[in-house]
């Protein structure tokens, strides 16, 4: 069995060929032993989302049933473009308005630049997401926009 870009690879199939009743049920189209999908529906989207990017880029990446085992130099790019792309939009910015939410402008830069720079210079996402095809940094992302949401409602409440 392959690795971890074949699983996203073929989470991609999955999510831009079936449609989302069939992503976690085991139909002629979905073989739950092969990568079968196990992340959650929010994160299946996603998912779809990229996988409208890789069929508009290189189509036979994510053709349903042919596209399995598929790996080429510019799908892996397109992949990693991806991971980077989902951190700047999702991660990236959700970081940078929870400090600006909790430590706000008055804390003074210095700490709001040390909570995102340790944050966003984590070796773990920066190796592990972006070496291994993972989108993990989307679901902390969303995370923090719900600590920044929560914290800018808990400021205009008093």
């Amino acid at each position: 069995m392959f690795g971890d870009y074949e699983a996203q690879r073929h989470w991609m199939e999955l999510t831009i060929s079936l449609p989302a009743h069939d992503w976690y049920h085991a139909t002629k189209d979905n073989d739950l032993l092969y990568w079968g999908l196990d992340y959650p529906p929010l994160t299946a989207f996603h998912s779809r989302l990229c996988a409208a990017v890789m069929h508009a880029l290189e189509p036979e990446s994510v053709a349903l049933h042919s596209s399995r085992g598929y790996e080429t130099a510019s799908s892996r790019l397109y992949m990693r473009l991806l991971a980077l792309a989902s951190d700047l939009l999702v991660y990236h910015s959700g970081v940078i308005a929870a400090a600006l939410a909790l430590y706000g402008p008055a804390s003074g830069s210095r700490k709001v630049g040390v909570c995102i720079a340790a944050a966003l210079l984590s070796p773990g996402l920066i190796i592990i997401d972006h070496g291994h095809f993972q989108f993990n940094a989307v679901c902390l992302g969303l995370s923090a926009w719900a600590v920044a949401f929560f914290a800018w409602g808990d400021a205009r409440a008093r």
